[in-house]
This record gives C-alpha cells, structure tokens and sequence, in this order.
C-alpha cells in the first residue's frame, strides 16, 4: 500500500490555483472554503479543498507544509473522509492572532481542539494513523523531531475511506499554502507511549 506522492490524487472542490513543481503541491483557495457539521455554529459546510485518494484497512498518512497563515481560520494538513457527515481534519489553523495545532472529528456533528504551535519553525509535519475506529494523530517536534500525540479519536471503520490533503480558508481568498511529501504507507505500531 506504500505510495507517495500528489500525481494519483483528485480534487474534491478543486482551488482556486494549484501547481505541482518538483514534487511540492502549491495552492492557493478560494473564498468561503470550510469543512465543518452543525456544533456551535449552527451551519454546514462542505466546500473545502480536499485532494485525496481511496484506501481501505489500517494506514498512517503524512505530509509536510508550509502556509501564509495569517487570516481568521486559515488552515491546512491532513483528511480522513468517510462522507460528508464522518471526517476527520487536522493541520495547522490559524486562530486567535498566531498558528495552532488544530484537530476537528466529524461524526455527524463537529467538534474542535486546539493546540498553540509556538515554534519559529515555517513548516510543520503532520501524521494520522488509523487503527481500525481509532484515529490517531500526531505532530512532529521540530526541537527534538519526536512524534508527539495531539488525539486519539473514533470514526466508524468503514471501507474504503479518502485520505489526502486538505485546506480551507473560511474568511478570505488566496490563503497559500505548500504541502510536500504526502505519503500513505503502513499503519505504524499501535504503542502509544514511549518508555
């Protein structure tokens, strides 16, 4: 199942630009662009970007990124989709004037947690990993570059399910954003804690 790579993938709500140059994905989004199920805000959306490919069993996917994070929830990262009321989404949003580690679980109605990412660093990694209906997700530590947990998380298991990249900007035009070295492989070992 190992593949890497942006070339296999399509766009569910394609941006508003993307380029595909030595193996980064550059986008640029449009307008009003969101994933989001009821839960406080009382609306549903389903317009973000989502380039993604099919997969079935246990996986863990990663990506790099880099974004002008800079308006009102500007975000980018990961997607695991079942449809459109079962999803989960996490990355780097931008909320409350600097970059947050940001994880929203989808069943039926959304919900949302945040993490401050205070590094200096530009770029950040992300990776999930399915282990049957749990989902976990992880960030790494640009210091000491360890995987540290950010969920644990349920979702249906399902089959097959999309998984890819995916980025929103629900306040603005033109958020741009690079992903680099999106890969699915293997889902990594199920132990959570390191002695």
């Amino acid at each position: 199942m190992s593949d890497g790579g942006f070339e296999a993938l399509r766009w569910l709500n394609a941006p508003l630009e993307s380029e595909l140059s030595d193996g980064a994905l550059r986008v640029k989004t449009r307008n009003a662009t969101d994933f989001w199920q009821r839960t406080f805000y009382d609306f549903r959306r389903d317009t973000g970007h989502f380039l993604f490919r099919e997969v079935s069993g246990d996986f863990t996917a990663s990506v790099r990124l880099v974004g002008r994070f800079e308006a009102l929830y500007d975000q980018a990262g990961l997607m695991l989709r079942i449809d459109d009321q079962h999803w989960v989404k996490t990355g780097v949003e931008y909320t409350d004037g600097e970059r947050h580690l940001s994880v929203v679980v989808t069943n039926q109605y959304s919900d949302w947690s945040v993490l401050p990412y205070r590094s200096a660093a530009p770029e950040v990694s992300i990776r999930l990993t399915r282990h049957g209906e749990a989902i976990r997700v992880q960030y790494a530590d640009p210091m000491s570059g360890k995987w540290l947990m950010a969920r644990l998380a349920y979702l249906p298991p399902r089959d097959p399910v999309q998984i890819g990249i995916m980025c929103c900007s629900p306040e603005r035009e033109g958020f741009e954003v690079t992903f680099r070295d999106f890969m699915v492989g293997p889902a990594i070992d199920r132990t959570l804690h390191a002695d």
